[in-house]
């Protein structure tokens, strides 16, 4: 029978959290069907079946954090199929646990407990001791109605009284421990992949080198041309200031390829693609979209692309290619008010721009005092791979085509 194993779906994945099965024990699974959702270091993903048959046994629960390559699930032919009661659906828990009195010479031993994985992990979940519930399956089988019986009856008692059955004693000296040791009303929250990822990968952005390079614009002409194209009425895609600012740095980093190389160790790499990412805003972090080959693709394609991207990043659906083998980011944070800022670069790309808002000020224009809209792009610049007169021409190329917007559309 196949097993069904932890995928890789990105790049720098080493485990995957099985945050949810869509399919349960016994159900009938085709080639291409969603089993489960799996969240990644970069979002949640679906798992999708590579064999047809019968999802005949569920490895891991719901919340458990698997390696890649372990299997999570196994598919058999229907023939192959465990009925209830069947130990391919049912694992013994708890066979002969001992506690050990203070002098070391009694113990005390359970009777076995037939259940289900689903049902296990599901008491796992909620601190339950399955030994503990009343099972209604056959054979006295732990099923998972049993164990949602057990929730509710546990979510009835009240607050300070629990059931024997639903929480061992090391359980009840840890959270009175714990609450011993926590601030009232100060609570944990788990990390989840992605931002668990992103630390790391942020701590090792950080231990590179970076100075900053800050460049304030006039963005009169840039915000002028948005909004002519937005009012064509054959415009398809909305454009956005992102959307054009992506378009202007893939046109630099043409004539800039050094900017668009990275650190190798002992050597550098110049990227042969020119592949822009966008950050992206989710409700507890964040993601890169990349638009591949930015400099060859016109600000419409870019515009449907970099939307469809950003729908797709906050719906969890990206796949691994949509956010990978990025050669240059644009983080813009102007659409909060914010005015100015440094990004930290997204390894091992050697530079991000950071994109305030746009502003009305108070400018000179062939001497005289006027109000117009400035904008300011700050460069964050990895010094291994680039000095600042390199990183100072691309900026100054940048800041001429954002004032002179309609070299990005040629």
């Amino acid at each position: 029978m196949p097993d069904v194993l932890m995928p890789r779906l990105s790049d720098t994945m080493t485990d995957g959290i099985l945050t949810q099965w869509l399919k349960h024990e016994g159900d009938t699974v085709q080639r291409g069907d969603v089993l489960a959702e799996i969240e990644t270091d970069k979002a949640t993903m679906e798992l999708e079946a590579h064999d047809s048959g019968v999802l005949t046994r569920i490895i891991a629960g719901p919340g458990s954090t698997v390696p890649i390559g372990q299997p999570i699930a196994v598919i058999g032919d229907e023939d192959a199929a465990a009925a209830p009661g069947d130990a391919a659906a049912e694992v013994p828990v708890a066979a002969t646990q001992s506690m050990m009195a203070p002098d070391g010479a009694v113990s005390i031993e359970r009777s076995p407990v037939r259940t289900s994985p689903l049902a296990r992990a599901l008491a796992r979940q909620h601190g339950l001791d399955i030994a503990g519930i009343a099972g209604t399956g056959p054979g006295g089988r732990v099923v998972r109605a049993d164990v949602q019986a057990a929730i509710a009856a546990q979510s009835r008692h009240p607050a300070g009284q629990v059931s024997v059955s639903a929480a061992p004693a090391q359980a009840v000296t840890a959270q009175a421990a714990t609450a011993d040791r926590e601030p009232q009303g100060d609570r944990q929250i788990p990390l989840t992949s992605i931002r668990r990822i992103s630390a790391q990968r942020l701590t090792e952005s950080a231990a590179a080198p970076h100075f900053y390079l800050t460049s304030v614009v006039d963005a009169e002409p840039l915000l002028a041309l948005r909004s002519q194209l937005n009012e064509l009425p054959d415009a398809q895609s909305k454009v956005s200031v992102t959307d054009l600012l992506i378009r202007a740095c893939a046109v630099a980093l043409r004539d800039h390829p050094a900017v668009n190389s990275s650190w190798g160790g002992d050597h550098l790499i110049r990227r042969a693609r020119i592949n822009v990412g966008v950050a992206v805003a989710l409700d507890d972090s964040l993601i890169v979209p990349v638009i591949r080959d930015a400099d060859r693709k016109r600000l419409s394609e870019i515009a449907a692309e970099a939307h469809a991207l950003a729908e797709r990043a906050r719906a969890g659906k990206l796949t691994p290619d949509e956010f990978s083998h990025g050669t240059f980011t644009v983080s813009n944070l102007g659409m909060f008010g914010i005015d100015h800022f440094t990004a930290v670069i997204n390894p091992p790309e050697a530079a991000i721009l950071a994109v305030g808002a746009a502003r009305e000020q108070a400018v000179v224009r062939n001497g005289q005092l006027v109000v117009g809209t400035t904008m300011k792009l700050t460069l964050s610049i990895d010094h291994r791979v680039l000095d600042g007169a390199t990183a100072a021409a691309f900026l100054r190329d940048l800041v001429r085509l954002v004032e002179q917007p309609l070299q990005i559309l040629m």
